[in-house]
């Protein structure tokens, strides 16, 4: 993915605020895909205490693709740029997303995320967290 292509999904990420900010213009055209006070799981957005720092991440997944048992410890939004994801919680909870769609993601909640589709899985997540704070824990490390 591009640089700009980046920057631009990071700024329709953060709400309709800054679409509203860049609106204007028939050249540009800003479509929120999220705005969330709490995770799809239902918990409050917490950012962690200390030194910010943002990070962001694309994942390309095979079809049949598993991420493997993991949690964030810190906030994150995923964004599915093509294909569709399933994410299954350990408490049997299934969410699923489509191209297009975004997510709050949970925090400290361990999932598996299944692409389910018959393409690839391509999804681009973005973290809030800290230098010194890992962004994904994985339940059996290899």
């Amino acid at each position: 993915m591009k640089p700009s292509n980046i920057i631009l999904l990071v700024l329709l990420l953060i709400g309709p605020g800054i679409a509203q900010a860049i609106d204007g213009s028939d050249m540009i055209k800003a479509t929120p895909v999220l705005k969330a006070q709490r995770t799809w799981v239902g918990q409050d957005i917490v950012y962690p205490e200390g030194q910010a720092e943002m990070s962001g991440v694309v994942v390309e997944m095979a079809p049949g693709g598993e991420t493997g048992w993991h949690k964030h410890p810190v906030p994150s939004v995923g964004y599915v740029i093509e294909g569709q994801l399933e994410v299954h919680f350990k408490n049997g909870d299934v969410k699923k997303l489509n191209a297009g769609e975004a997510a709050a993601e949970a925090v400290d909640v361990w999932h598996n995320g299944v692409n389910v589709g018959e393409g690839s899985v391509k999804l681009v997540v973005f973290y809030v967290g800290t230098p010194d704070i890992k962004l994904t824990e994985r339940e059996n490390p290899e």
